[in-house]
């Protein structure tokens, strides 16, 4: 199909904007702005404060890294929505469909990303051994094939035409229904990661509860009690995801056997970018390194701050 006719076919659309988009939208574009800022800042801390540079910050940084790409593209996409439905625009930007791949990218990485956090816990644990899993180099090679496999998967479905323009929820999405690209991406996206973190965790749970039974060392013991905890900060993030991911998931569902709603992707999508800002929140309370090297630079600050005052408060006292 060339230009003109797609010009000309949307000139033919028409859209109708309702009274609860704008307000949406709006939420919208806070929620992954809030997250852009607050992945960068922490990208941040984790690059200038060396105690930070350990194996478990570093996949910290891989999280936060793969989210600030998701917010960056989702707030890409509510600015124009926004913008198209001020202007009542029927048709879609040069980059809407690119955007629709980056999404499915960058959400499959961020998801493998906690899967690696998730298996690193487990197996300093259960194989403490095993040290060049322990190794820098060994999740630096992880990290790059969980990338890859994200940036790759989806480029079958857009060279295809799978991602196409929806003009009622102003998005560039694989249309959701009972296809092959929809439960593909729905399994490379959210099943197979989450799933996979649910197992392991039970499987730590349930190795942490022999070990207690049995005669181990102390600081065994302890050591693995404090990875099943730091483990269960990595279950609190994902469930937050599978919680605002809900809508998504029951459209999903629905859409196998019946039409779902006109602007399900704008309610799913709304509920998704929401997630992703109290994900980053989460992950920053969650992270103790994190606000011990918060306070180091503000204390670090302060007691540069406190001789200059009171330097000139002794110059104005003479």
């Amino acid at each position: 199909m060339n230009s003109t006719s797609l010009i000309f076919m949307s000139s033919s659309l028409t859209i109708n904007t309702e009274l609860w988009f704008i307000p949406l939208d709006i939420v919208t574009i806070l929620s992954t702005a809030l997250t852009v800022g607050l992945a960068i800042f922490i990208l941040l801390i984790i690059l200038i404060d060396k105690t930070c540079h350990t194996i478990p910050m570093i996949l910290i940084a891989n999280s936060c890294l793969a989210e600030l790409i998701c917010a960056s593209d989702s707030l890409g996409m509510s600015i124009l929505t926004l913008h198209n439905d001020l202007q009542q625009i029927p048709y879609p930007d040069s980059m809407c469909i690119f955007r629709g791949y980056l999404s499915y990218a960058s959400c499959a990485v961020m998801n493998y990303s906690f899967l690696l956090q998730a298996i690193y816990r487990y197996v300093i644990v259960v194989y403490p051994s095993y040290l060049i899993f322990q190794t820098t180099r060994f999740q630096l090679f992880f990290i790059c094939v969980t990338w890859t496999f994200g940036f790759v998967y989806p480029i079958g479905f857009m060279s295809n035409g799978n991602i196409t323009y929806d003009v009622d929820n102003q998005i560039c999405q694989i249309s959701l229904g009972l296809s092959f690209p929809m439960i593909f991406v729905a399994l490379c996206i959210y099943i197979i990661p989450i799933s996979l973190i649910m197992f392991v965790y039970f499987k730590l749970v349930r190795y942490v509860k022999k070990i207690s039974n049995l005669v181990t060392p102390a600081n065994t013991l302890i050591r693995a009690r404090r990875e099943l905890n730091m483990f269960r900060r990595i279950v609190i993030l994902v469930t937050i995801l599978v919680i605002l991911g809900i809508p998504y998931t029951t459209f999903i569902c629905m859409s196998f056997f019946i039409s779902p709603p006109k602007y399900h992707l704008r309610i799913a999508c709304s509920a998704i970018y929401v997630s992703l800002a109290c994900v980053i929140i989460a992950l920053f309370q969650l992270t103790p390194p994190l606000k011990t090297s918060i306070m180091k630079l503000i204390n670090g600050r302060l007691n540069k701050i406190t001789p200059t005052v009171a330097f000139i408060i002794r110059k104005t006292n003479t």
